[in-house]
């Protein structure tokens, strides 16, 4: 199994930037916080959805969280299965049982059974006779049941806000994920190709650089944003026209300090390959400075989806986002669990990142000793 303590696989130097990581512990923590976090919402359809894990019905297992099933395999008419109906329900559990997921709602799932008009405030604030239509007159009712409540109340569409909460952590992750690698990936290119040749590639290409820059982006958003409805990667793709020129003057600056060092010199006199030169041997220095930006360029990237949807030109209509949530908090100010709840889940999320990355840039910078 790999160890990252073991030194068949970390070089020393290696080692001491683990070691100096890990002694830092606001920075080891909320990584491992981060961490648990981004696996739960990766899980979000065992977890959170209004669907059951595992169906047993006359005999058959199914797995409705992986495939839709019409209503008629449960004796109903309609194309798509309404697990959450009473008749449903009940026919299920006189043949057979259901195992849910903790929280029985998906970010898309309407609840017409509120107790309060929407936007519902969390179920544990609504006193028991609110709550369950039916307990006043002793008639059982499954909305009493603690697996129904919406815990952080619900939206002004009565949509469930934990479970929107989690897929928009989910979504904003990915998204910042793909658009940090990608940028960062041509960004190391450009800048790696620039630093090495210098002279007239690397004037021509910082002008052009320049004048891109110039574009204004968030324009050419609202632009494209009134012809189309924006969708996941076609906003990717359009934010990557844009951000990946955050890590070219880093590389760039690596690259044009080692090109004249001796050990490239003499690797030219060999015979070796401009590229295998770049990309083995001036890279690995030049990735020391990259790194410790990266956690700011997801953090960044993720701070303009959230930015956009608040704004209204980011990912379509109905999709779970961190900034749609917040978007809603400020439009429904009688209802503050919604703007407490996007608050301080964008916070968290952002302040886990910000630790993560100063952890990492100190442990990358020579002079910085941690005391156990």
């Amino acid at each position: 199994m790999f160890n990252m303590d073991d030194k068949r696989y970390l070089s020393p130097l290696s080692q001491r930037r683990l070691s100096n990581f890990k002694k830092n512990r606001r920075a080891y923590l909320s990584l491992k916080i981060f961490i648990c976090l981004f696996l739960m919402s990766l899980c979000s359809e065992v977890i959170i959805n209004d669907k059951p894990v595992i169906t047993y019905y006359k005999g058959e297992i199914l797995f409705p969280i992986i495939k839709d099933y019409p209503e008629e395999t449960f004796g109903g008419f309609l194309a798509i299965t309404d697990y959450r109906d009473p008749f449903i329900a009940d026919e299920i559990n006189s043949n057979g049982w259901m195992i849910w997921p903790l929280v029985r709602y998906n970010y898309q799932t309407i609840n017409y059974e509120l107790p309060l008009p929407a936007p519902s405030p969390p179920s544990y604030l609504i006193d028991k006779e609110t709550r369950c239509k039916n307990y006043i007159n002793g008639i059982d009712d499954t909305s009493c049941s603690i697996w129904n409540w919406n815990w952080l109340g619900s939206d002004d569409q009565g949509r469930d806000v934990l479970a929107r909460l989690v897929y928009g952590f989910r979504i904003s992750i990915l998204f910042g994920l793909i658009l940090t690698i990608l940028s960062s990936v041509i960004g190391i290119f450009v800048g790696a190709i620039q630093g090495f040749f210098g002279g007239y590639t690397d004037l021509f290409s910082q002008r052009l650089i320049e004048i891109w820059n110039s574009i204004p982006s968030l324009y050419l958003l609202i632009i494209i944003s009134a012809v189309i409805t924006p969708s996941f990667w076609l906003l990717l793709l359009i934010l990557l026209l844009f951000s990946w020129v955050s890590l070219v003057g880093v590389v760039r600056a690596e690259f044009l300090r080692a090109r004249n060092f001796e050990y490239v010199l003499a690797a030219k006199a060999l015979g070796i390959s401009n590229s295998k030169i770049m990309f083995k041997h001036l890279l690995p220095n030049a990735m020391v400075a990259a790194l410790t930006f990266l956690p700011f360029i997801l953090n960044g990237s993720i701070v303009t989806l959230t930015s956009l949807d608040f704004l209204g030109f980011g990912l379509p209509p109905g999709s779970a986002s961190l900034g749609e949530l917040l978007a809603q908090g400020k439009n429904n100010i009688h209802a503050p669990w919604l703007g407490l709840t996007s608050f301080f889940g964008i916070a968290i999320l952002l302040s886990l990142l910000i630790f993560i990355g100063e952890g990492v840039r100190d442990a990358f910078d020579p002079r910085k000793v941690f005391i156990e």
